[in-house]
């Protein structure tokens, strides 16, 4: 008889874990709180307009073709993706303003017209993060549980251990003088959760990712991609079931027993949670909980966001799909969030606009775009400082690009602290988990199998690899391997 695997959420980790182990053989069934799949990947349809709700730049392709390669298959085969070119927009000023193309040499000519000599710089720097990107993703990634430091440092990573001690805002401005392109090669950081300062020049990877690889675009938003393994695990055998609460872990003889979903027992042989681990563990008794509430305390952890979803009845001009607002204190804006949690001051922002892209995601003539300001977790979270921030931004974008967004609204949604953590069950309210910083990396990260209770597994941003949609996939096939092995001891 196949062993049942219940599955707590549909996030990106839960539905890569879902597709191994059923095609592993095991009898899967995935439990979402939520009435749509995808957890923070979900998507809403308004008044027309098409929203990702979640992630919206698509990096590290390979990630992504290499899971589908696992079942045969490949991208191509679910959605149509686009490399787009240019890749994104960073606006400083007025007049100011980087376009960064797709590919390398076109972005050296960039970057050499702002400082001499930092195209032949920026080509040496990205050699070495594809080395680290190589490294980190074809060496590293797949095979890290999070058991031990020599997953972390080995024969291959030896000669590259003082990148593991140095920081990538100290490494960039090594090499780089002017304070524009610092803050173009930092901000692919943020992806990672953590401030430049604090996470380790290693993770330079993430540069090569960014220009190397390209920022593509899937035809229907993100939501294709989670339509795409819901079908391979559909394929596979997996049921999925929404509206779904999990009230309650079960636990008998210091083993997984079952789970309480809309106050109903329900029981399996091996349960794996893709949700908030903090969560996760909230529903077990207290004795078998592997982390204190001082230990959650005190991570460094990912911001949360102010997200303004929008729906235009006007085309704008003067922008790309993806448009940074970098026109403010980038170092004040993340003490802000780290170092010194308040409302920013004068928020960077981004701004997505889907439809340049993609004119289907809004009605003809319209234009689809949110807005993420990023922000400390645990903030005062009120619709009147929700509604400051938004003048804040349309102001900024108005004096910029000269477009008045607000006169042309017909359709908006905000989502913010309260929302992520009443959605998504989020600690603190946080939108990508834990940081990757030094002491929040590999075997540093929470565990992917429980110590204290037999069978009870975990899988997501919180725990390993890390933040980020590529390391979700990841995390899913890390979890089911841990599983399929540990089970063939017995």
């Amino acid at each position: 008889m196949k062993k049942k695997v219940f599955i707590i959420g549909s996030g990106f980790s839960s539905l890569s874990a879902a597709c191994y182990l059923s095609k592993s053989g095991y009898d899967v069934h995935v439990f979402e709180k939520n009435n749509s799949l995808g957890g923070r990947a979900a998507q809403f349809k308004a008044n027309g307009f098409t929203f990702d709700m979640g992630p919206s730049w698509y990096w590290m392709p390979d990630v992504f073709e290499r899971f589908f390669n696992d079942f045969g298959k490949s991208s191509k085969n679910f959605y149509k993706l686009k490399k787009l070119n240019p890749a994104y927009r960073v606006i400083f000023d007025k007049e100011n303003q980087i376009q960064i193309g797709d590919n390398i040499d076109n972005i050296s000519s960039q970057f050499e017209k702002i400082e001499k000599g930092s195209g032949e710089k920026l080509k040496k720097f990205l050699k070495e993060s594809k080395e680290n990107y190589d490294l980190a993703v074809t060496n590293m990634l797949y095979k890290m549980p999070g058991k031990s430091i020599f997953e972390l440092i080995n024969s291959k990573t030896i000669l590259k251990v003082n990148l593991f001690f140095t920081n990538i805002k100290n490494d960039i401005e090594k090499r780089f003088k002017d304070s524009r392109l610092r803050s173009v090669l930092q901000f692919p950081v943020l992806f990672l959760g953590a401030k430049p300062s604090n996470t380790p020049a290693f993770y330079n990877f993430m540069n090569y990712a960014d220009f190397g690889l390209g920022t593509w675009q899937p035809k229907n938003g993100f939501y294709d991609v989670v339509k795409a393994m819901v079908s391979v695990a559909e394929e596979n055998g997996v049921v999925f079931n929404t509206n779904s609460e999990i009230n309650k872990i079960e636990i008998e003889k210091k083993q997984v027993k079952g789970i309480y979903v809309n106050g109903e027992l329900q029981k399996c042989d091996i349960l794996i949670s893709g949700a908030d681990y903090h969560h996760t563990e909230s529903l077990l008794e207290e004795r078998y909980r592997q982390y204190s509430e001082s230990y959650w305390n005190n991570r460094t952890w990912s911001p949360s966001s102010l997200l303004f979803y929008l729906g235009l009845n006007k085309k704008l001009s003067n922008l790309n799909h993806h448009n940074l607002f970098f026109d403010t204190d980038f170092d004040k804006h993340a003490n802000e969030i780290y170092t010194n949690p308040k409302w920013p001051s004068n928020p960077l922002f981004y701004l997505n606009i889907t439809s340049k892209t993609y004119n289907h995601t809004a009605p003809p003539g319209h234009e689809n775009c949110f807005i993420l300001i990023p922000l400390s977790t645990n903030l005062e979270d009120s619709e009147t400082i929700r509604e400051k921030y938004f003048k804040i931004v349309l102001d900024r974008i108005k004096r910029i690009s000269g477009n008045d967004i607000e006169k042309h609204i017909i359709y908006k949604r905000s989502f913010c602290v309260s929302d992520f953590k009443e959605t998504y069950n989020s600690f603190g309210g946080n939108a990508y988990g834990l940081a990757n910083t030094l002491m929040q990396t590999a075997f540093l990260r929470p565990k992917l199998q429980s110590k204290k209770v037999k069978k009870l597994y975990f899988s997501g941003q919180l725990t390993v690899p890390g933040p980020g949609v590529p390391p979700a996939i990841v995390s899913g096939k890390l979890v089911s391997d841990i599983i399929i092995n540990n089970e063939r001891t017995f």
